[in-house]
């Protein structure tokens, strides 16, 4: 390095400097900015043709050691989180590396090669096409056995009938056709389809009379679909108006409150109704669609018959005869949240969630992580399902996080299902108002806060992989499962505890105060006054005007302030509430089907604020209105429900197998 000599200037001697970007600049006759004291160095991470520069741009390669953008929950842990084949081999990074600024370093001596032999895993992706043809020819065979014995003798809707064998076989055989043939030999025949025959008749419409007339053709198919049908003891088609016209109040209230009118997508809207009208139509009015949902419910009622077998063994075989909250419910809740973590880890879960979400996406035109948080909702849960899009919460636009919590307060999750079908309540039923509430939620939300900004997820639908929670292997995930069910049921019992004990200390409070007022019958309490606030909505639901409309104003209140525990527990179990008509019984399963109370504000400002602490200011100013939006979506599965369901009674009684 050249040493600056100072002896050598003089007062007034001239010289060059580096020239300025400023202009009329004075010469400066410091020596540190003479031209002729500078010098050169070979940088030490520049190379010759690096010195001369370049046009394009270099990205350094093997240079951090980076695992995972998500840290380790356990330093020690690196590998336990790994569950796929060790990856191909590839450079090692240097046992150490010399730098002559920082000195030396060396890299994290973690392995990231998998602990794991991976024999089975090798052996089966070696031989796979002869287990998959073993797989299916066992199947084939059961189907067609069961098919020769039963299937001429048996109606569809028992436990014999040929549909739900068939059903179980289609999606069996199409898993396997699609690992070795792609999925375009279907998909390019239905583009094809779709383009020349629906596509070419709505480019004949012309651009401003599309919203009108798809709302018409909306609205026809309601008043036919609704009054077509003959009438019932309590579905006339008086009551059938009333749940019409409340449909439409929702929709014009939710117009009138909306964020920014103006900005409304009406196509997401229209399609959200009719696609919530046909589930319901496919569900309620058609034998197959009953026989699919019973048989569904089934299977979560046999989920029981299991948790029961290990609760016998954990105390006595009459103990899940007793009938109690804690021995006959919670324990089913831990098993299934076991059992739906030992589903996602295997990919199964997310196989249903992808192919749901690709609907909506594709029909409704939103975006990826909206229909993605929608599609999760009732199979995961509120909290759950906004984690499967972590990564881009931080980037959701106010729209966007507005439709994740309301599609989170509009329906249940699957955790909790099974505790409702064990305190009686019909599984068709919830599950058909879990499915109908998914494109609710989406044409609510987006008639309350449409989108006015650009999303980071329009135009793809990906689950991005949970590296931080994936388990090692499959007896992993179903303990994370069990642990986490245990917590989940700790959760409930401790809330509907403390919530129960709570609402008896305000209603004797309040029996008190209204006895000096002279009301006594029936007594002041926090049912009867949320039963009067919430009369109009059991009006507008349809509920017939025998009686019954302040017993269901008085659910739909308790399931808001307190919780759908609560009102489900007292509609099952209190004699106040044995006396409803069907009708009444079936609005009221209906309307009480989802997470939209008070209480689970919390969860959901809490979920979304720890998985980005940057929008917890939004998603507090967002949460009443999403709440708001998630109740308002259930109702609308109410009101279709009591439009259309003729049957009542096969949807009020307790599920059972057929």
């Amino acid at each position: 390095m050249a040493v600056l000599d100072y002896s050598d200037v003089t007062e007034s001697k001239p010289h060059s400097h580096n020239p300025s970007a400023q202009q009329d600049v004075q010469k400066n006759n410091d020596p540190a900015l003479n031209t002729a004291n500078e010098h050169t160095h070979t940088h030490l991470h520049h190379t010759a043709q690096a010195e001369r520069g370049r046009d394009e741009t270099e990205f350094s390669k093997g240079t951090t050691y980076e695992d995972s953008n998500i840290p380790s929950q356990d330093p020690h842990d690196q590998t336990l989180h790994r569950r796929h084949l060790p990856d191909a081999p590839g450079p090692k990074l240097p046992a150490a590396v010399a730098d002559t600024e920082k000195g030396n370093f060396s890299p994290d001596n973690r392995s990231d090669e998998d602990p794991r032999t991976h024999t089975f895993s090798s052996f089966y992706l070696k031989y796979r096409i002869y287990f998959h043809l073993f797989i299916w020819l066992l199947f084939t065979s059961w189907w067609i056995a069961g098919l020769i014995l039963h299937g001429r003798r048996d109606p569809v809707g028992s436990r014999t009938g040929w549909l739900k064998p068939f059903l179980l076989w289609l999606v069996i055989t199409l898993r396997l056709m699609f690992f070795y043939v792609p999925i375009t030999v279907i998909t390019k025949p239905m583009h094809f389809v779709w383009n020349n025959t629906a596509v070419r008749i709505v480019s004949f419409v012309p651009d401003k009379l599309k919203i009108p007339a798809g709302a018409t053709i909306v609205v026809g198919v309601l008043l036919i679909g609704g009054f077509a049908s003959p009438e019932s003891v309590d579905n006339t088609r008086d009551n059938r108006a009333v749940s019409l016209f409340g449909l439409a109040v929702i929709i014009f209230v939710m117009w009138a409150t909306s964020k920014h009118r103006k900005a409304i997508k009406w196509h997401t809207v229209i399609v959200g109704m009719f696609v919530q009208f046909i589930i319901a139509l496919f569900v309620l009015r058609s034998g197959a669609g009953y026989s699919i949902f019973s048989f569904v419910s089934e299977l979560a009622r046999d989920l029981l018959g299991f948790a029961n077998q290990g609760t016998s063994f954990l105390t006595d075989a009459t103990v899940p005869k007793l009938g109690w909250f804690l021995v006959g419910v919670l324990p089913a809740i831990i098993f299934f949240v076991a059992f739906v973590q030992l589903l996602y880890y295997w990919g199964t879960l997310q196989w249903f969630i992808q192919k749901f979400a690709v609907f909506f996406f594709w029909s409704m035109r939103v975006s990826g992580a909206e229909s993605i948080v929608a599609a999760a909702s009732p199979f995961i849960g509120q909290g759950e399902s906004a984690m499967l899009i972590k990564p881009f919460v931080a980037h959701l636009t106010q729209a966007e996080l507005h439709q994740v919590m309301t599609s989170g307060f509009a329906t249940i999750a699957g955790s909790v299902l099974v505790a409702y079908i064990s305190l009686g309540v019909n599984g068709q039923a919830l599950i058909s108002s879990c499915v109908m509430s998914i494109p609710a939620s989406l044409a609510i939300s987006k008639l309350r806060y449409p989108e006015t900004e650009e999303t980071l997820t329009t135009g793809r639908c990906v689950i991005p992989d949970d590296d931080e929670h994936r388990a090692a292997n499959s007896l992993h995930a179903f303990a994370n499962g069990a642990w986490l069910g245990l917590k989940i049921a700790g959760m409930i019992l401790a809330t509907l505890l403390c919530i129960i004990a709570f609402l008896g200390l305000a209603d004797g409070l309040l029996t008190w105060w209204g006895r000096y007022l002279n009301i006594n019958d029936p007594p002041l309490t926090v049912e009867l006054i949320v039963g009067y606030i919430c009369y109009p909505i059991a009006f507008l639901l349809g509920v017939p005007r025998n009686g019954d409309l302040l017993k269901v104003g008085q659910l739909i209140g308790t399931k808001l302030i307190l919780n759908e525990f609560v009102a489900y527990t007292k509609l099952q179990t209190d004699p106040a509430y044995a006396d409803l008509s069907p009708r009444s019984r079936l609005i009221a399963t209906y309307a009480l089907c989802g997470f939209a109370n008070i209480g689970s504000l919390g969860t959901q400002i809490g979920v979304l604020s720890q998985i980005s602490p940057g929008r917890s200011g939004d998603v507090s100013r967002l949460a009443v209105s999403a709440l708001i939006a998630g109740a308002l979506s259930t109702l609308t599965s109410a009101s279709i429900a009591g439009l259309l369901v003729t049957d009542q009674a096969a949807y009020t009684s307790p599920s059972t197998a057929s």
